[in-house]
């Protein structure tokens, strides 16, 4: 007899790769959910011995969905399928009763070691069914953007790559990093003021730009941290003295030094690329957003823009980490993505 899954996560490609990582042999009936609360509609109204629960999701993301299920007395295993990394991620969703935690992307051996090990795999199958697990299409990219499969690719590898750069800033500053849904699009330079829409008007920032290249490929990663962070950050990396503005830049370097190594760093590994990475360039201290946009809108025409805004958890610290890839990198990227589609 077939065990009933649900497959939860928002990203279409994240849903497919999990269902094509599981035992070649398993006899599955696979069921998909795009977010929590879609989830949660299915395990009330439906049979499910098993799910494989995303966290970062949007209406609900999975420690809802946890916690859900414990309200509810819903006795549904769940493993946890994420590209949040931090110990204390884990930590957590063991405590609400998940099962165990796989970090993404799967891998497929160790997924079968531990279907293995809760003898979870009980039966096999002649054949698995294939359109179970099969993604629509790739729908090709117009020029005035991106189309749906390519952003999902897009954001799920985003996903991954700042999950790595959340655990090193998490282990760094020993606290827990809020991760976003990331934001990716094709903007004009007139428009990246509404990609940093995390900003809020009339705050008073620092940025940090370093620019990157690979074969067919340049852009310019640009931190930008909110003036009220620096307090906090300096308590918790245990920086005395008078906090001026050496010492505020220091803070901003040493932020920027992780966030944007690691972010690009996961992204290589995931597509099989080396990014060159030049001298980090300040672009203000104790200046507004509009400012920086204004005086470097030279450099920035139309990119592929991937927004990412940072976030710890009980303190005020607030940083966005914007990747603009050039116009001329967009096709070789897209090339570079589109084999996740096929895979």
């Amino acid at each position: 007899m077939a065990t009933p899954l649900l497959i939860c996560d928002d990203s279409n490609l994240a849903r497919k790769q999990m269902a094509r990582s599981l035992p070649d042999h398993w006899d599955v009936d696979i069921t998909f959910a795009s977010h929590g609360q879609e989830a949660m509609e299915v395990l009330k109204n439906q049979k499910v011995d098993l799910l494989f629960l995303d966290l970062n999701m949007p209406v609900m993301d999975g420690y809802e969905v946890l916690q859900a299920m414990r309200d509810e007395d819903l006795h549904t295993m769940a493993i946890v399928v994420s590209g949040d990394v931090q110990p204390e991620a884990k930590e957590r969703v063991m405590q609400l009763g998940a099962l165990d935690f796989i970090k993404k992307p799967v891998d497929k051996e160790k997924l079968a070691q531990i279907v293995s090990r809760y003898g979870l795999e009980l039966s096999e199958v002649k054949e698995k069914t294939q359109e179970k697990v099969e993604a629509k299409e790739a729908t090709p990219a117009h020029d005035e953007g991106l189309s749906v499969d390519l952003r999902d690719v897009y954001q799920e590898i985003t996903n991954v790559a700042m999950g790595q750069a959340g655990d090193l800033l998490a282990r760094l500053l020993h606290v827990f990093v809020e991760l976003p849904i990331p934001n990716v699009n094709v903007v004009e330079v007139a428009e990246l003021h509404m990609a940093l829409q995390s900003v809020e008007d009339n705050v008073s920032t620092s940025a940090v730009c370093q620019g990157f290249i690979s074969g067919g490929m340049a852009g310019e990663a640009l931190l930008i941290l909110n003036d009220s962070s620096f307090k906090d950050i300096a308590q918790l990396l245990k920086y005395e003295g008078e906090l001026n503005d050496k010492i505020q830049l220091e803070l901003l370097m040493d932020i920027a030094n992780i966030l944007i190594g690691a972010i690009l760093n996961g992204l290589s590994e995931q597509l099989d690329i080396s990014f060159s990475q030049g001298h980090p360039v300040v672009l203000g201290q104790h200046c507004q957003v509009s400012d920086l946009i204004h005086a470097n809108s030279s450099r920035w025409k139309r990119t592929l823009g991937i927004e990412i805004s940072y976030g710890i958890e009980n303190y005020d610290i607030t940083c966005d980490l914007l990747l603009l890839f050039t116009e001329d990198s967009i096709p070789t990227l897209n090339t570079k993505v589109a084999y996740l589609l096929d895979d």
